[in-house]
């Protein structure tokens, strides 16, 4: 039996600007949880798994919303695994993440890795609305199979739009069924753990960090507004994450034009 399910967070801040959060629901699957932030000034949710999905079929999805001004980080407790359903008729799962970005407010996106099990398929999208004074950190990562086994199949989309304008639209997908040349040379080259890291702060928009390698299979890339897009490939997910929470705190230490008012 296939499930449904949607969480929603919304983030407000207080008249003394504090962050405050008037809806946190969960449903399902997805268990929301108010956690200790190492941030006083912003608020922290923890997704915590109530039961195992995506499975084939199930129909998830995430909707944040941080209010102008209201400062929030979500996190996950554990991995995701998307495994197959009870049935082949099942079909694939789905998992749809919506994130709203208000003036002046920040949200980082930070759930733990994505596991395409053997057998299992899950399309995956992400997509943000950000004002054009919103900030926004979002990190995905995907492994493809757990230890000593193939992948299911994945397809991920990240469309972030600021301002009403396009930031990125990208799109990838992995496994059976994907195109041809997935997992060689000019792609994965045999790499199981794939992440990108994407920050979007209004103060790139007159010095944005320069373009760079980080090692063999990562890079930083600038992009056409006020934003930045790391992507990595590595052997396993500790190193990928490691790659991506360097090259996170190289960017918060990047100096920065002054904030227009």
């Amino acid at each position: 039996m296939s499930v449904s399910a949607t969480a929603r967070i919304r983030a407000v801040a207080d008249r003394r600007g504090r962050t405050v959060l008037p809806v946190l629901e969960s449903e399902g699957p997805l268990a929301l949880r108010r956690t200790r932030s190492p941030d006083p000034d912003r608020a922290r949710v923890t997704v915590v798994g109530a039961m195992s999905a995506p499975l084939g079929g199930d129909r998830l999805a995430v909707e944040v919303r941080a209010e102008d001004g209201a400062r929030l980080a979500v996190d996950a407790a554990a991995a995701t695994v998307a495994l197959p359903g009870a049935t082949p008729e099942a079909g694939p799962a789905s998992y749809d993440v919506r994130l709203s970005v208000g003036e002046g407010a920040e949200l980082h996106w930070l759930p733990e890795q994505l596991v395409s099990a053997a057998g299992s398929a899950l399309d995956l999208t992400t997509r943000a609305e950000l004002a054009p004074t919103a900030r926004l950190v979002l990190r995905e990562e995907q492994v493809l199979g757990r230890h000593g086994e193939r992948t299911g199949r994945l397809s991920t989309r990240l469309t972030v739009r600021r301002a009403g304008r396009l930031l990125v639209d990208q799109q990838l997908a992995y496994g059976p069924g994907a195109p041809g040349g997935w997992d060689g040379p000019a792609v994965l080259g045999g790499h199981r753990a794939v992440g990108q890291l994407l920050l979007v702060d209004p103060a790139f928009e007159d010095r944005p960090p320069a373009p760079r390698l980080l090692g063999p299979t990562a890079a930083l890339t600038p992009l056409a507004g006020p934003a930045v897009l790391v992507t990595a490939l590595a052997e396993d997910a500790r190193l990928l994450r490691g790659v991506l929470d360097e090259a996170l705190e190289d960017l918060l230490k990047e100096p920065k034009a002054p904030r227009r008012t």
